[in-house]
């Protein structure tokens, strides 16, 4: 069975934030808001992840394995100490499956209002579960939900067969592939 780690943050537990940290916005690579309670990245630095809850963020999803170079090695802490909801779906960039689909969508589900900051290392795996959740789950016109994924990326090798596989396993317009 997959290995899923949660953490949920006490509610109690708060990083105090300095003055300067308070007015950071969040900055990363490849950076896309979805909508105003959904934004995907790549890798936030430890700064910017101490940072969220003062911009809004209510829970952080990360989809590379914890153990990728250049992951953050304290994210679950800096983020729990905020009060927010920390959800790690180690996806391997080589192999993604429908089963990483299907978990990332049960928490995307879960999570849904709550302001959610979705990321990797460099929103390639972000990019595309949010795309498959957008027009899987949401119905949303896949065009448009498409848009974000070519603001990063051209999906290739077993992303775009993972793409193509669930478009067509859930009678999606394939136009935007």
């Amino acid at each position: 069975m997959r290995t899923l780690r949660v953490l949920f943050a006490a509610a109690g537990l708060t990083l105090a934030l300095g003055a300067a940290a308070q007015g950071t916005r969040l900055t990363a690579d490849n950076l896309v808001e979805i909508s105003p309670r959904l934004v995907t990245s790549g890798q936030p630095s430890a700064e910017m992840l101490a940072n969220l809850k003062a911009q809004g963020f209510e829970a952080v999803i990360y989809l590379a394995p914890p153990t990728v170079m250049d992951a953050v090695r304290d994210e679950p802490l800096i983020v729990a100490r905020q009060g927010l909801t920390f959800i790690n779906i180690p996806i391997q960039f080589d192999h993604p499956t429908e089963s990483d689909f299907e978990t990332f969508a049960g928490v995307l589900r879960g999570l849904s209002e709550r302001k959610v900051l979705v990321h990797c290392q460099i929103n390639l795996r972000a990019s595309s579960m949010v795309f498959l959740y957008r027009a899987v789950v949401l119905k949303e016109d896949p065009r448009q939900a498409y848009e974000a994924v070519s603001k990063v990326w051209s999906p290739t090798g077993p992303w775009r067969k993972l793409l193509e596989e669930q478009v067509r396993k859930h009678k999606i317009a394939r136009e935007p592939l």
